[in-house]
């Protein structure tokens, strides 16, 4: 309906949900039935009316946690391959850029993962050994981040392969202070570069809040570092083979600090 109200000639809303004979009824409600066709099913299956051959503009929130979970990019990049013109055709959004950074986070480690040492007397572990597999979805501190943060991945959606969501990357994270570290954490940023005034926004933990949160993944051995001392390593995402919802995602780290070192290659699964 925003779109319609901008000025689009005609707008094609497409959603696998039943939530979309609402969407139609709300449609009609608000007098845009003859500039909006809801069509319901998987954008890989529909097609739209007869005639309708190219589409000038996509609009798609596609984002999720760690930017690509769920894989719902993967159709958005099917939607533009088979209907967005080829000249000056437009995406919303049509930047993403993932960061790192990392983070002292003793207190949530200790209520979360810690507690599985003893439960009533009982050790545990095996149960703290799977969770400390699972990335974590939550708020992070902006006073927690002990590092800079450094770029990981970054996406032009008007022309980026299915490929390219599969990525690797290396990273150095400088110490900013004399602390502890407990986890890496990842964020992202998004633009809508294709327009006279581009906007964005930022789930960083240093920017306002959103849904997506930061994701956390946590370290099996707390970092003693200080303040100059650099954390290196590569990280690798790609679609989980038994759920391409999922995500699999592989932690490599190295460091050589004053008070400890590590050398550890750590796989976790965001589900």
């Amino acid at each position: 309906m925003l779109a319609a109200q901008a000025g689009a000639k005609h707008v094609y809303a497409v959603d696998c949900s039943s939530i979309i004979v609402q969407a139609k009824k709300i449609v009609e409600k608000n007098g845009f039935s003859d500039k909006i066709t809801m069509i319901r099913g998987k954008v890989e299956e529909i097609e739209l009316p007869p005639g309708v051959e190219t589409v000038d503009i996509i609009v798609s929130e596609w984002m999720g946690y760690f930017l690509l979970y769920e894989s719902m990019l993967d159709t958005v990049l099917f939607a533009r391959d088979k209907w967005l013109v080829r000249q000056n055709g437009i995406i919303f959004p049509d930047k993403a850029t993932m960061y790192l950074t990392a983070i002292e986070d003793a207190n949530v480690r200790r209520d979360r993962f810690d507690f599985w040492d003893d439960v009533y007397g009982f050790d545990m572990t095996p149960i703290k050994e799977i969770a400390l597999k699972e990335p974590v979805v939550d708020v992070v501190d902006a006073k927690a981040l002990v590092t800079d943060c450094v770029p990981i991945l970054s996406l032009d959606i008007l022309t980026c392969t299915k490929e390219d969501l599969n990525f690797s990357a290396t990273f150095k994270l400088k110490a900013q202070r004399n602390d502890y570290v407990h986890g890496l954490v990842s964020f992202f940023e998004c633009a809508f570069t294709q327009i006279h005034k581009p906007i964005g926004f930022s789930t960083s933990p240093l920017a306002r809040y959103t849904h997506w949160k930061q994701t956390i993944l946590y370290l099996q051995d707390t970092l003693t570092v200080c303040a100059g001392e650099v954390i290196t390593g590569k990280i690798s995402c790609k679609p989980n083979k038994r759920n391409h919802r999922d995500l699999d995602i592989v932690l490599q780290l190295e460091f050589q600090g004053r008070y400890s070192n590590e050398d550890k290659k750590v796989h976790y699964r965001l589900r």
